[in-house]
């Protein structure tokens, strides 16, 4: 008798196409992946694009608490939430393409691959580690050095292979909510690192390593320079 070998699970292929349980579904910049209160019986897998997750409060509040990118996670909390509904909503700040996965075909898949469970398991710390660094950011930090960061962060410095200068277009009202400040902080601030040659906008913004010193050394030519205002605004 003659024992056929289970194929080896190829996680990457499972993430990347279409099958039981699962699609792959095109976002138009602005339009919502889930809104918040809707059920949370699906999650994505971002294949490529730029996401942004935000909430709203019981008095109508809205704020923009992370941002994802290709290789992401999105809507991962509907594992744990069973018969209950988005507790955020997520739209797409540009083109995006996802696997849209059922939480029972996730459930079942990562119950039968480890592969898969690692990928996962990994995103997920990497998402805690990252909550964490955000915490201490508003918690110790000036809303000047955190709009560096969230520059940084959008334009992929630290990562593997080559840093993807340009960021997606993105409103003063975004990152100020991001933040924890005000527009017109927000759209001081761009003019500064402009003026100092941190970042470039001409229709997109160009983010500069040099940027990488207001993190790290909180290093400013001068601290007190406050110059004539240049207009900016990336509108959304």
């Amino acid at each position: 008798m003659v024992v056929l070998e289970k194929p080896e699970f190829d996680a990457a292929a499972f993430l990347a196409s279409a099958g039981l349980g699962r699609r792959i579904v095109q976002v138009a910049p602005k339009q919502t992946f889930f809104t918040q209160g809707d059920p949370a019986d699906s999650f994505f897998y971002l294949q490529k694009g730029r996401v942004k997750v935000t909430v709203v409060s019981q008095t109508g509040k809205e704020a923009t608490i992370t941002l994802l990118a290709d290789g992401d996670f999105v809507g991962e909390e509907s594992l744990a939430i069973v018969e209950g509904v988005r507790l955020s909503t997520a739209t797409a700040l540009t083109a995006c393409t996802a696997l849209k996965i059922r939480r029972e075909e996730m459930t079942r898949a990562m119950h039968e691959e480890r592969a898969l469970t690692d990928i996962f398991m990994k995103f997920l710390l990497a998402r805690s580690m990252k909550i964490q660094a955000d915490l201490v950011d508003q918690l110790f930090n000036s809303s000047e050095k955190r709009l560096a960061r969230i520059l940084l962060l959008m334009a992929e410095f630290g990562k593997p292979g080559e840093p993807e200068q340009y960021i997606p277009k993105i409103s003063q009202e975004t990152l100020a909510e991001m933040i924890g400040t005000t527009r017109s902080r927000v759209s001081f601030f761009m003019n500064r690192f402009r003026k100092l040659g941190f970042i470039e906008y001409n229709g997109q913004i160009r983010v500069h390593k040099s940027l990488l010193n207001v993190v790290l050394h909180d290093q400013f030519p001068d601290d007190n320079a406050e110059g004539p205002s240049v207009s900016y605004d990336s509108g959304e």
